[in-house]
């Protein structure tokens, strides 16, 4: 089975769960996923202030803050493909996301001992606005830098959706994204296509263990 988790940066219930909620469906209908959902809102996470501890202690994470982080890490490691979805906030992400993806800063040992110890594991963006050009495509962007930054291989929607899925709430929650029709499809087909990806790099990692 290949192992799908979905992150929703939103700090409300709302457009943005609903959203990573439909790509999500479609990701475990190619068949052989488990997907796994988690919700960042209400959880508390500490903002990393680059102390370096976890580098200095050889550890994959952080050694100062106890906090809902330390169930999440595994969860993230473990992982075969990531979908992150955030509302748009001033045109990037929202500062609950960058708390969770600031905290992988220890990541980087495992980049040490493997520079290519991520390129394996897809990732795919999703950003909610209320307006139809809300800053959608800058905040995809902003969670791709995350992607780069730690070498997973990055999955786009197809056509029409370049980077990622842009979707349009009109500043009516869930029902907002229900009313986007091309919205949905885009989060279909990133969805699928993070699915489908996954499971080729999935395959090639066990024929390589196996030869």
């Amino acid at each position: 089975m290949v192992k799908i988790l979905g992150v929703c940066g939103s700090p409300r219930k709302g457009a943005t769960e609903y959203a990573l909620s439909v790509a999500m469906e479609a990701a475990a209908a190619t068949g052989n996923v488990e997907t796994k959902t988690v919700l960042l809102r209400g959880r508390n996470i500490q903002h990393c202030i680059a102390c370096d501890k976890c580098l200095r202690e050889n550890q994959d994470r952080c050694m100062i803050y106890h906090d809902d982080m330390d169930e999440l890490y595994d969860i993230f490691y473990e992982t075969d493909a990531i979908i992150i979805a955030s509302p748009v906030y001033v045109m990037n992400y929202t500062a609950t996301l960058a708390a969770y993806l600031n905290r992988f800063r220890s990541a980087y040992l495992k980049l040490v001992d493997n520079p290519a110890v991520f390129s394996h594991k897809v990732g795919s963006a999703i950003a909610v606005g209320g307006m139809r050009n809300g800053g959608q495509e800058m905040t995809i962007n902003a969670i791709h830098n995350f992607y780069n930054s730690f070498g997973l291989t990055i999955v786009n929607g197809g056509l029409g959706a370049y980077a990622g899925a842009s979707v349009w709430s009109q500043n009516k929650k869930a029902q907002g994204v229900k009313e986007d029709e091309l919205g949905l499809k885009w989060l279909e087909l990133i969805g699928r296509n993070t699915a489908e990806k996954a499971k080729i790099f999935h395959e090639y990692k066990q024929n390589r263990a196996t030869n």
